[in-house]
């Protein structure tokens, strides 16, 4: 028995993998810049009102063509599909795995998904980082229902 780290499946695949491991640190990493770049600019941009019931009744003044809108939509669910794979792979690899993951779904489509959104930005000190984000670039605070 040669007793040393050598034997064991996770550093006989890491050897046998380094290409996999190097692609997998690079996406890491751009994910990484990705997010902290777009998330703070999401949340600057979001309507002050896009989490209240009012502002999901209203329907949009313009209806775009059904495949655009299509198109639109597979594309947004596969970037958020890319976003939370690459999370998971981060809880093991440097970034920052659960931002990473929370973009993602925050990107999917899925029922549940605007109280799950609501949930987590009522929280107190979710809320009070967005709203002191927002306020730092001239933004109004988010308006959420009671």
């Amino acid at each position: 028995m040669g007793g040393g780290w050598d034997g064991l499946p996770v550093v006989q695949w890491i050897a046998g993998n380094e290409t996999v491991l190097l692609w997998l640190t690079a996406a890491s990493l751009v994910t990484f810049v990705a997010t902290l770049i777009a998330v703070p600019w999401w949340l600057e941009r979001v309507p002050a009102d896009y989490f209240t019931h009012a502002r999901r009744q209203r329907k949009a003044a313009a209806v775009r063509h059904p495949v655009i809108r299509a198109l639109e939509m597979i594309g947004k669910n596969l970037l958020g599909l890319f976003f939370l794979l690459t999370g998971i792979v981060m809880l093991i690899l440097p970034g920052q795995g659960l931002l990473t993951i929370l973009a993602g779904v925050l990107l999917l489509n899925f029922p549940g998904k605007r109280r799950l959104e609501a949930w987590i930005i009522s929280r107190g000190i979710v809320l009070q980082s967005i709203n002191w984000l927002r306020q730092r670039k001239g933004h109004p605070p988010l308006v959420l229902d009671k």
